[in-house]
């Protein structure tokens, strides 16, 4: 049976179905005033549910942006979670503070690490995340996946921001560095054994994938 594309007015309610509040509006007034183009309302919506459904405790954001994101998880995330957060802007980081304090969120559950984001992660602790959010520069998405998996404990959650990156992703005519990499990324993740991967349709695409429980001595 042939699919039926969902039109735009179906997929503008599903991606918009859980409101912001005046903090994360503030927080994505910060972003535009700075330049960034933070997770839309509906992959924040998919990153506080996966958080919640893990009952995550510590996570890593590469990408902090001005705090859109960041809210969204430590809203989803346990009460004693704790995000560790990682951009080359400092400045960024300075409006993120904002946001996070806005929210109501305890100065000892953020921890914000200013620098890039291949020089922080393999300084962070193996095996120790329950989910890693990726929203930094797409060049650099497959090494994000590789020190993501070794910072994921098993059962833990890797997720991809722009994974359809404004409808280049899907067209093959497309070939500029930004696409052949996140699209490299899908490929990979779809074809790395002891993943289970899925794409989300929400915003300008969510990829997901889980790291498997792996049994000592191999998989079966």
């Amino acid at each position: 049976m042939a699919l039926t594309p969902i039109n735009a007015t179906s997929w503008t309610f599903a991606d918009t179905y859980v409101d912001e509040d005046d903090v994360l509006v503030a927080a994505r007034a910060r972003a535009e005033e700075v330049g960034v183009a933070p997770i839309g309302s509906g992959g924040g919506a998919a990153l506080r549910f996966l958080a919640a459904v893990l009952e995550a405790r510590a996570v890593v954001e590469i990408g902090t942006g001005t705090g859109v994101s960041g809210v969204w998880l430590l809203r989803g995330m346990r009460s004693d979670g704790v995000l560790t957060t990682v951009d080359i802007e400092t400045e960024h980081q300075r409006l993120a503070r904002e946001s996070f304090k806005e929210a109501g969120i305890a100065p000892q559950r953020v921890r914000t690490i200013a620098g890039a984001a291949l020089d922080v992660l393999p300084r962070l602790t193996d095996g120790h995340y329950d989910l890693v959010f990726a929203d930094g520069d797409k060049r650099e998405y497959g090494a994000y996946l590789t020190e993501a998996l070794r910072l994921l404990r098993p059962g833990g959650v890797v997720a991809f921001d722009n994974a359809l990156w404004h409808d280049r992703v899907a067209d093959p005519s497309r070939r500029d560095d930004e696409t052949l990499a996140i699209r490299e990324l899908v490929q990979q993740v779809a074809a790395t054994e002891g993943l289970v991967p899925a794409l989300l349709p929400v915003g300008d695409g969510l990829l997901v994938a889980k790291k498997e429980w792996i049994p000592e001595g191999g998989s079966d």
